[in-house]
């Protein structure tokens, strides 16, 4: 119980920001392309409770790891976009759908520089320093997880948008059947052949990025 509830107090946060940044990204960049939906409704804010969603952000993943899950699987409310609404819908819907992993990408690389500055100090506090870890970690898999290509996650929108209209259209109609797709791929941990590849290689660039820093601090 000790170790579960500190590994909560690790987590809680990285997750809140990533979630929230996540979130609020999508609902930003959709403005930008000409859907205000998100920001009229609120979603463009950086108040986490705005984008907790009751059942999967906090009972899904509890339950799964009080039953002992080989895999925990949550999400936060999903922002609501009018593709119509935007300026060139079939284009700017990749955009969109980018700009929640970008933040994920943009929060681990704050997350390293953090735990790089705290190094320089030669702070010694475990808790700080693990939350940076964990930052890193959750972001990471946040990243790879929603860039995976099947609706409704973002990679999905991507592939959408990238492919000619009669196919796009024929794919977009697994939505409805996709969050069952992406369950069955993680319990049978197919799904790490997708997310192990693509977080090892953001982590490798972000190091790369950030070994600059070392010499800073």
């Amino acid at each position: 119980m000790d170790n579960s509830l500190q590994l909560f107090a690790i987590y809680a946060l990285p997750i809140l920001l990533a979630i929230t940044l996540h979130e609020a990204a999508h609902a930003y960049v959709a403005k930008y392309f000409g859907d205000s939906t998100a920001y009229q409704q609120g979603r463009m804010s950086l108040n986490p409770i705005r984008h907790i969603d009751p059942l999967g952000t906090i009972l899904i993943p509890v339950l799964l790891y009080v039953a002992g899950s080989p895999f925990l699987f949550g999400y936060a409310k999903p922002v609501p976009i009018n593709f119509n609404n935007l300026r060139k819908p079939k284009r700017d819907m990749a955009w969109v759908a980018l700009a929640g992993p970008a933040a994920n990408i943009v929060m681990a690389f704050l997350w390293m520089i953090l735990s790089i500055v705290l190094g320089a100090m030669d702070f010694q506090g475990d808790f700080l320093l693990s939350m940076t870890q964990a930052g890193v970690l959750t972001n990471l898999v946040i990243f790879a997880f929603n860039l995976f290509p099947i609706p409704p996650l973002d990679g999905g929108r991507v592939l959408t948008s990238l492919l000619p209209d009669r196919y796009a259209y024929q794919f977009a109609r697994i939505e409805p059947y996709g969050f069952f797709i992406i369950l069955a791929l993680a319990y049978f941990r197919i799904l790490n052949f997708w997310m192990v590849p693509l977080m090892m290689a953001a982590s490798m660039l972000l190091q790369l990025i950030v070994s600059p820093f070392n010499f800073l601090f």
